[in-house]
């Protein structure tokens, strides 16, 4: 069994990880943005250990002192790109709030079962230090810095900046970015030095996306449609790939090896998934790889229903890619062996807006025969649609939440709102492939203490496929 911590945070590399140890509890940012309950957010904790007599319990909520932050996604103080560094311990979650732009700096090392707040940054002080706000994603980096990439700039204009914290005393160092070009939209990135590159995604204007989505706003340009390359060393935008108007690129990961010159993103409106890769010539191109038709529908915003592809992750192995359908309702694993020609080799329905029974009416399909069933579980039918996925380091389980984002749960799935979200967990084939809903497994975030609640992305103590970076 390989142990985590022994040289600094993480593992020597990707395969190593794989031989860690089981998820016993995994953290959830919990949303009470946008449901008409006038609580805090908070960090639950789950048990995930099936020996465990809290086995699918929250068993510690960590309210924020502030309302409707909108907490998204977590990042880590240290993580594999600070292996071989005994100095570093993976201690602290980094939990940016996307509508306040305040960061919360949580301790998890103290007590991993009940999280406490260790210091909070506020919007100011990425306002005034940085001209960023509406802070997503966190990434570690070897060096001891934390990079956060943000949506937008503080008047609530689109804007793909950065800003650097001290990963010592959580201050806000400044921009990371230098030369003073910066993409119109941010959202995710991910890194990989051996090849001098930083590439991050666009989803759109904060201001615009805040309270929902109008597909007008696609057409006026308030939505990103590039993959944006930067030079690792000099912090320089060096290129934009345009994966075509109104693609909306989300998730963005590198294979795991680091010696990797590709990767992949999923295009949420475009229905796609895109490889993109180190030409000959040594810069960046893109070729689309998977795409999910679209379905004629009645009874719906518009004629022709996306899957919209909201997240994807790849195994350690580099062996399986998976993404999640909020719309249409599925998840999928494809074999990627060959980074050009992924297979599917995996689907499981868990909701969605297609499902029998509900208002929409699909009147042509490209895949299916008939809409799914409606996905019920300990007598629970689940609302809205799998979005965020975390596997485990082995790949065998796959765990799932069903809240994208608070201003549009409320609007394509009002009962989502009025339940709460749940998380799910799904069986994985890692020989031939298959996907299998784990019927034992629920955590109903409906019968939360304070009203049903919108859980967001899952993180394990030790580490995971979308938060470890190996340099």
């Amino acid at each position: 069994m390989a142990k985590c911590g022994e040289c600094g945070p993480g593992y020597a590399t990707p395969l190593d990880a794989m031989k860690g140890p089981r998820e016993e509890i995994v953290y959830l940012p919990c949303i009470y943005r946008n449901t008409g309950i006038q609580k805090p957010d908070y960090l639950a904790t789950v048990d995930v250990n099936p020996k465990s007599p809290h086995y699918c319990k929250v068993i510690h909520r960590l309210p924020m002192p502030n309302l409707k932050d909108e907490l998204h996604h977590s990042g880590w103080n240290a993580c594999s790109s600070c292996f071989g560094d005994a100095t570093k311990s993976r201690n602290r979650l980094i939990l940016p709030s996307l509508i306040s732009s305040r960061i919360y700096v949580v301790d998890v090392g103290t007590d991993p079962r009940a999280p406490r707040i260790h210091k909070i940054v506020e919007p100011v002080e990425l306002f005034w230090k940085g001209n960023v706000a509406h802070p997503h994603t966190s990434h570690c980096l070897g060096n001891g810095d934390i990079l956060i990439s943000c949506l937008g700039d503080p008047s609530g204009n689109g804007k793909g900046g950065f800003v650097l914290l001290d990963g010592e005393t959580f201050e806000v160092k400044g921009n990371w970015e230098k030369g003073g070009k910066c993409p119109p939209f941010g959202y995710d990135f991910w890194y990989q030095p051996r090849h001098n590159v930083l590439m991050s995604s666009e989803w759109g204007t904060p201001k615009v996306l805040a309270h929902g989505f109008n597909p007008v706003d696609v057409e006026k340009g308030h939505y990103g449609h590039h993959i944006n390359v930067w030079d690792w060393s000099s912090h320089t935008l060096i290129q934009a790939i345009d994966l075509g108007k109104g693609s909306i690129p989300l998730e963005i990961r590198f294979l795991h090896n680091p010696d990797a010159a590709e990767g992949f993103v999923g295009c949420s409106l475009g229905g796609t998934v895109h490889r993109f890769y180190k030409t000959e010539k040594g810069d960046w191109a893109a070729e689309k790889v998977i795409e999910v038709p679209r379905k004629k529908v009645q009874g719906w915003l518009l004629p022709d229903m996306p899957g919209l592809i909201t997240d994807i992750l790849i195994s350690l192995d580099d062996r399986f890619l998976y993404f999640s359908n909020w719309l249409h309702g599925d998840i999928r694993q494809y074999d990627i062996s060959n980074t050009r020609q992924p297979k599917l080799v995996g689907q499981v329905f868990l909701g969605g807006s297609i499902v029998k029974g509900g208002p929409v009416t699909v009147v042509e399909d490209k895949e299916l025969k008939c809409q799914p069933e409606p996905f019920v579980i300990k007598g629970k039918r689940v609302q809205g649609g799998p979005q965020m996925i975390q596997l485990s380091l082995d790949g065998k389980r796959l765990y799932v939440s069903t809240s994208l984002y608070s201003g549009w749960d409320k609007q394509f799935y009002p009962d989502l709102v009025k339940e709460g979200s749940v998380m799910l967990q799904i069986d994985v084939d890692t020989e031939r492939g298959g996907l299998k809903a784990n019927t034992n497994f629920l955590v109903d975030f409906g019968k939360e203490p304070d009203g049903p609640v919108l859980a967001h992305e899952i993180r394990y103590p030790g580490g995971d496929s979308t938060s470890d970076i190996w340099i």
